[in-house]
């Protein structure tokens, strides 16, 4: 397997034209990067801040309960990894990266500091309820206008993450000429550099930034991501006069509307045979040299009908009504996006284990013992899932360097795996996640029950979440990685910033869904006359019941996943199976 940010590069380098360096080039490289990297850099720092602790912050502060803060934290995360796709399509079609970045990040201030001032200004939150008042139903519930302050901000931060998270790198990527060596090693490099920093600073929000908001002070642990948001505002327009500003050339989706709207328009023509009259379909040659060339295929055959020219008619660019008439390549790539959709439906399941490990292992780690091996120094309920960073940053290079190449000296295959098979190691290893989690929880409760301790806290370590952790990040090196790899792959060239808009999606939709499980199972249990299973007082409740449903839904995905894998050929016609 490729490394880390090799695989996640929008960039295929093998479809690059190799061309001998140019002496001077239009295009700053790295003389853009300090800017770019730091309003990356520090915007990330300000987005993250609020994420990592968030769920806490709303139990505590808010008086909420354990399944309302589920679905507001889902909900919010829903809506920032699905508004990429709304950003990518306006910077792309209307304003450029440039000018969507700095719009963006103006919004992701307005949203940071309306949330600092819900933790500063007593209005702006309800009063503050012990536990024991909580588990009685004792607190002041948030008002309308609390909690509409609260949405908004959140609002308004997942405007600015959907314009700045898919322009971001392609913006850098920019600034490199592709054409030369020089450049495509320094697009390389400042991935590696960009990957580093991301893991850092989320090593910094859920260590010394969460301990800051649990043991310090809210109003500050918010107060230092509205310093780094300016901070990244300030580093961004200080580039302005140096940035290469790429001017926004059209949407991938005006494409796809183009070929749908061709082909039901062309639904009368008759097709001729696959072999037969290759010049009836409307094939002109490539603008692009970077581009691969793909040939008529027959599936989806439907769809040809919209490359298909009436007999004798004479057309060309200049007299092309492209809502009639689309060219091969354009209806090829449509058929490559559609080729991949039933993967990516598969995709959306086993991310319902990342999209958990920030709510609920967040309410047993409170329950838990949390001093750090016997020492008085007690661990942060939100920096628990560290583990996961901390395991990513560990397997990573000892898979790369040597499981890697000992497994490809096995399959005689480069990488060692295919795609999907690295995929099909990630289902397995989220749905052992949720089993572990279960078991673990089912021991937690029962001693927390035996307990003489008032507050309800189990003498178990909060370490034995740490499994748990460890799972989902195989999961992410296995499975996330796999996806990025396999959409970047079998996606042309001009399909794949839609591709890596879906691994946005399937988080977001991972987190919808994740919102309506959690709902039927809170509605559902709660109506026998006994506590539901995802009761505010976990010792109560029965939340490893919850966890055994995701781990049986991620059986039946891995199942539906093996299907499709078994019967997908990859665009270069080689077809590996899942399980050899």
């Amino acid at each position: 397997m490729t490394s880390l940010q090799e695989n996640l590069l929008d960039l295929d380098e093998e479809s690059l034209v190799e061309l001998e360096p140019e002496t001077h080039s239009e295009k700053p490289g790295w003389k853009a990067m300090p800017y770019i990297l730091g309003n990356d850099t520090a915007e990330r720092l300000a987005t993250f801040g609020i994420q990592a602790n968030f769920m806490v912050y709303l139990m505590r502060e808010y008086n909420m309960d354990q399944v309302f803060a589920s679905n507001i934290f889902n909900t919010w995360n829903a809506v920032s990894n699905f508004a990429p796709l709304i950003g990518a399509f306006v910077a792309d079609s209307y304003l450029g990266k440039l000018t969507t970045i700095g719009i963006a990040s103006f919004a992701s201030m307005a949203g940071i500091v309306m949330i600092m001032l819900t933790a500063a200004v007593p209005q702006f939150h309800p009063r503050h309820c012990s536990l024991q008042q909580q588990q009685i139903g004792a607190c002041h519930n948030v008002s309308n206008f609390q909690l509409s302050f609260l949405l908004c901000g959140l609002l308004w931060l997942s405007i600015g993450t959907g314009g700045i998270r898919p322009c971001s790198i392609p913006f850098a990527v920019d600034q490199f000429d592709m054409t030369t060596v020089e450049g495509r090693q320094g697009s390389r490099s400042f991935y590696n550099i960009y990957y580093t920093t991301q893991t850092l600073i989320l090593l910094f929000n859920q260590t010394l930034l969460v301990y800051i908001q649990d043991s310090v002070s809210w109003t500050i642990g918010f107060g230092l991501p509205c310093l780094f948001i300016i901070l990244s505002i300030i580093a961004f327009f200080s580039g302005i006069k140096v940035y290469h500003n790429v001017k926004p050339g059209g949407s991938i989706f005006s494409t796809i509307a183009q070929v749908l709207v061709a082909a039901k328009h062309n639904r009368h023509l008759h097709l001729p045979y696959h072999d037969d009259n290759y010049g009836a379909f409307y094939d002109p040659l490539l603008d692009n040299d970077e581009q691969q060339r793909l040939p008529l295929t027959n599936e989806f055959r439907c769809l040809n009908k919209a490359a298909l020219m009436v007999k004798d008619e004479n057309i060309d660019e200049s007299n092309r009504n492209p809502w009639r008439l689309c060219s091969v390549q354009q209806v090829e790539e449509l058929k490559c996006l559609l080729k991949i959709m039933p993967i990516w439906v598969t995709s959306i399941i086993v991310n319902i284990p990342i999209a958990q490990q920030g709510i609920f292992p967040i309410s047993q780690a409170l329950k838990m013992d949390r001093h750090f091996f016997g020492t008085n120094f007690e661990i942060p309920a939100g920096s628990i899932s560290s583990i996961t960073l901390v395991t990513i940053g560990i397997f990573l290079p000892f898979y790369d360097k040597i499981i890697a190449p000992g497994i490809e000296k096995i399959t005689m295959k480069e990488g060692g795996l295919t795609t999907l098979q690295r995929i099909g190691l990630g289902h397995v290893c989220g749905i052992l996640s949720m089993l572990f989690v279960g078991l673990v929880e089912i021991w937690r409760r029962d001693l927390a029950n035996s307990s003489s301790s008032s507050d309800g806290v189990a003498p178990l370590s909060v370490m034995w979440l740490a499994p748990q952790f460890m799972f989902i990040a195989l999961s992410h090196v296995f499975q996330t990685v796999g996806h990025t790899e396999f959409f970047n792959k079998e996606s042309p060239t001009g399909m794949r910033s839609i591709a890596n808009s879906l691994l946005c999606l399937n988080v977001a939709c991972a987190s919808y869904v994740s919102s309506i499980i959690i709902n039927i199972v809170h509605g559902v249990t709660m109506k026998y006359g006994q506590h539901d299973w995802l009761d505010n007082d976990i010792n109560k409740g029965r939340l490893e019941n919850f966890y055994f449903i995701i781990a049986g839904l991620g059986v039946l995905n891995l199942c539906y996943f093996i299907f499709c894998a078994r019967r997908y050929s990859y665009v270069n016609n080689l077809k590996p199976k899942l399980m050899q």
